[in-house]
């Protein structure tokens, strides 16, 4: 049995996070002649997203300021923000978000709507089991556009398992031997909070995006919620 763990170390960071997770298995990952749903599905989720963005500085406003914070309590790569932040500075900018693979542009679709950071991973690709925890800084880790390995920093917040990275600077920047394409059948979704204020946010994200998935893609889907109190999974 695959397990998913958050490691004590973690938490010793984020005592009250709340990481959400979606299995979803039997999945129909490609377009159905309906590539244009998900380009609008984007293009609006991302109008709602942006009234999160009240101040004119963008750093400030709070759903951007969290994960500001929340990474400097530990080493990243400089320049390395929150996936949630490249999505909406995107969208702020009146640059489009473009269309990947139904589950991918599903997951960035919610991201950008509730303003959280959302991500996944083919199940079928890990080995071992799946850490949340800080790294060793030896571990492997190859990034889509990049030819060449380049491992963490020791005690950088990582997604990984027996073979390496998964997620680099918790959820900046994925590997390519994971990630979801359109021969993906069984995924493993997240969706983090920091913000404990946002909690009914949190929740209501999960519950769409394992809804959308359901419906779009055919996929029979579980929701999980983890805390310090209950920080481990079973996922396969």
């Amino acid at each position: 049995m695959t397990k998913f763990m958050i490691k004590d170390d973690f938490w010793e960071l984020f005592p009250e996070a709340k990481i959400g997770i979606i299995l979803c298995k039997d999945i129909k990952n490609q377009y159905d002649h309906d590539e244009e749903y998900y380009a609008t599905l984007l293009k609006e989720y991302g109008k709602e997203g942006l009234t999160y963005l009240n101040l004119p500085d963008f750093s400030q406003n709070d759903v951007i300021r969290v994960w500001r914070e929340a990474y400097q309590k530990f080493k990243t790569k400089k320049g390395a923000r929150s996936s949630v932040e490249a999505l909406m500075k995107r969208v702020k900018k009146g640059d489009g978000i473009r269309v990947i693979n139904p589950l991918v542009d599903l997951y960035n679709a919610i991201s950008l709507r509730y303003a959280l950071p959302c991500g996944g991973e083919d199940i079928d690709k890990f080995e071992g089991d799946v850490l949340l925890t800080k790294a060793k800084g030896d571990e492997d880790f190859v990034t889509l556009g990049s030819n060449e390995a380049e491992s963490p920093y020791e005690g950088e917040i990582v997604y990984k398992d027996d073979a390496g990275v998964i997620c680099r600077c918790w959820n900046w920047r994925e590997a390519v031997r994971t990630m979801l394409t359109e021969d993906t059948h069984n995924a493993f979704l997240c969706i983090e909070c920091v913000d404990m204020t946002r909690i009914n946010d949190f929740e209501k994200a999960l519950k769409d995006l394992s809804e959308l998935i359901q419906v779009k893609l055919g996929a029979h889907t579980v929701i999980k919620i983890l805390d310090k109190d209950h920080a481990q999974i079973d996922i396969k």
